[in-house]
């Protein structure tokens, strides 16, 4: 994701883990990323005790993590995803008033 390795993302996020509370992120288990594992193509893998395991397990985001990584990330790609977002929020603050001044204005 945005040209880090699950490595650096988890590195950043524990750094920062005040910014990541449980409904924002959370990491994986060995089980649940072996359910996903076949959605995914060719993996990072090691052997560990004759068992195909993940190096690093990855976090899961929800769209606040999102926002809170774009935040903590410092490259290119994530900035422009932290900008994005901040759009995002201001275009649906305005629909929202929109929509609730055309309401009040027909409706009143």
């Amino acid at each position: 994701m945005w040209h880090y390795t699950t490595k650096n993302i988890n590195k950043a996020v524990k750094r920062n883990i005040e910014r990541f509370p449980e409904d924002f992120c959370f990491q994986l288990t060995e089980t649940e990323f072996r359910n996903l594992r076949f959605q995914f193509g060719t993996l990072n893998k090691k052997v560990n005790n004759g068992e195909v395991t993940r190096k690093y397990l990855p976090y899961v985001f929800t769209e606040q993590g999102i926002s809170m990584l774009s935040g903590v990330l410092k490259n290119e790609i994530a900035v422009k995803v932290s900008v994005n977002i901040m759009r995002a929020f201001v275009e649906i603050s305005f629909r929202s008033f929109y929509k609730r001044f055309r309401q009040e204005m027909f409706w009143n």
